[in-house]
């Protein structure tokens, strides 16, 4: 089972484009496996619990958190997780927590356990804006990235697991002139690629092309 989270809508917004992608693959079979979709709450309080609740309940072999960035304007497969909190606005509980860890003793970051790198080019290569990201940033997207593969450091080295940033859908960025965004239907193109890439492969083994930053 590929278990795809996504996030409810914040920061007075009424879409998420990450929560409309897990639930429009819900129940469909993709790459092998059979996709179960999960909304988390965008509150630092709740959502590593739900999705604690989610991993014992359904006990899945990989599992693929989706969230919102407006003002990316591709797909953003993110590389690595980091254990801080940072919040510059707050989240739907009215919690705003500043130079915070994620999980206090744990490491400084994990790389996330899926093929990056193929994963991005596959969804290029199916004409969707795709990229390695090598920053989550420190909302509620990476507290659950890092707590995910904190949970999946342990016993559970052997899951697939990961973090999809994906940008505005053209309704949200029509609020903002100059603001980029994509289709849902592109979107789901491109992550559909890009699974059906990482099905075959280890995260070890992604065979993609150097995707480092030089900014």
């Amino acid at each position: 089972m590929l278990l795809l989270t996504g996030f409810e809508p914040f920061d007075g917004d009424t879409l998420n484009p990450s929560r409309d992608l897990a639930f429009a693959l819900e129940g469909r079979r993709v790459g092998g496996w059979q996709v179960h979709a999960l909304e988390l709450p965008c509150r630092f309080d709740r959502a590593p619990a739900v999705l604690d609740a989610a991993l014992a309940r359904l006990a899945p072999s990989a599992v693929l958190a989706i969230g919102q960035a407006g003002g990316r304007a591709e797909l953003s497969f993110e590389r690595v997780a980091i254990n801080l909190v940072d919040a510059r606005i707050a989240d739907n509980g009215g919690l705003r927590p500043a130079e915070a860890p994620v999980v206090a003793g744990a490491p400084a970051a994990y790389f996330a356990r899926w093929p990056v790198k193929a994963m991005a080019a596959a969804a290029r290569a199916a004409g969707v804006p795709a990229a390695v990201s090598y920053s989550a940033g420190t909302f509620v997207c990476n507290q659950v990235f890092f707590h995910l593969m904190h949970r999946l450091a342990g016993p559970a080295a052997a899951l697939r697991g990961g973090f999809l940033h994906v940008p505005w859908l053209p309704a949200q960025a029509a609020r903002v002139a100059g603001r980029p965004s994509l289709d849902q239907a592109t979107m789901q193109r491109g992550l559909l690629a890009a699974l059906g890439a990482a099905a075959g492969l280890k995260p070890e083994e992604d065979p993609g092309d150097g995707a480092g930053r030089l900014d």
